[in-house]
């Protein structure tokens, strides 16, 4: 992967405390180049993937150049006290500083892709969050990070920044859910809008689908594991798909997914098999 371009797959790395380091590694040796994390104690350790990033480079095995780093703001409220920021200072400060704070994590003068963690509010934006993302913007316009996105957003707060923002968001990063057809309303506003759609928990959200007769049946067609389906079927209708596997064989077999094509109906009975 050269400097400017966006890898097929992320490693997730939350909810991965004092093993972050170590998978990260791993996830590194087994071939991803994208990492996805937060500067979110709570749910995310970012300082331990940027000790596994930092030894990857101090060996000499990759170059900066090599990886897509991607890290988060988080609002308090999806905080705990292990604050990056001053919760007393304007929006616009505490974004100046969990920035700041990633970027000594992550041990690098840049990032790919800064993300808004969340909207502040649960129905449209409040101006917290256009303070918010008018300072992604001069981040973005300083060049310290390349892109800009948002997290788990509704596609009627999606709508609002896009039409507010003055850069407007490069990503949309959501759970995506099988009985929605995978997030079918927001895909689709975001391919009208160049707009890469991430989508997480790609299996955990949707035990229902993994077993059913259909996906198996798929799934032995071209011989391979329903994950590796998942993930190929994720990245054939233009979705990054997010794997936070802590299985090592787990990482090989998802990165292989993008070794086989299913076939045009295959991908449309898959996109349908969650909302039955």
């Amino acid at each position: 992967m050269n400097s400017r371009e966006v890898p097929a797959f992320l490693y997730g790395t939350a909810w991965k405390e004092e093993r972050t380091t170590g998978l990260v590694r791993s996830a590194l040796e087994a071939g991803f180049r994208g990492i996805d994390t937060a500067n979110q104690r709570r749910h995310y350790f970012e300082q331990a993937v940027g000790d596994a990033v930092a030894e990857a480079l101090g060996a000499g095995r990759l170059t900066r150049e090599d990886l897509f780093l991607q890290t988060k703001f988080t609002y308090a409220a999806g905080q705990d006290h292990r604050l990056p920021y001053d919760p007393h200072a304007d929006f616009p400060t505490q974004v100046r500083q969990s920035f700041a704070s990633s970027l000594e994590h992550l041990r690098t003068d840049y990032v790919d892709s800064y993300v808004l963690h969340g909207p502040s509010v649960g129905r449209g934006l409040s101006e917290t969050d256009y303070q918010v993302w008018k300072e992604m913007e001069a981040l973005c316009r300083e060049e310290k990070t390349r892109f800009i996105g948002v997290s788990n957003v509704s596609l009627g707060q999606l709508r609002m920044l896009v039409e507010a923002a003055l850069i407007p968001p490069r990503f949309v990063q959501n759970r995506c859910f099988a009985v929605t057809a995978w997030d079918r309303d927001i895909r689709e506003f975001c391919a009208g809008q160049n707009i890469t759609y991430q989508g997480f928990s790609l299996l955990t959200a949707n035990p229902h689908v993994l077993t059913t007769p259909d996906m198996i049946s798929i799934a032995r067609r071209h011989q391979k594991t329903v994950a590796q389906v998942v993930f190929c079927f994720a990245q054939q209708i233009g979705m990054l798909p997010l794997t936070g596997t802590t299985n090592i064989n787990h990482m090989v077999e998802d990165l292989a997914c993008s070794s086989f094509v299913l076939a045009e109906e295959e991908v449309s009975l898959i996109e349908t098999l969650g909302a039955r």
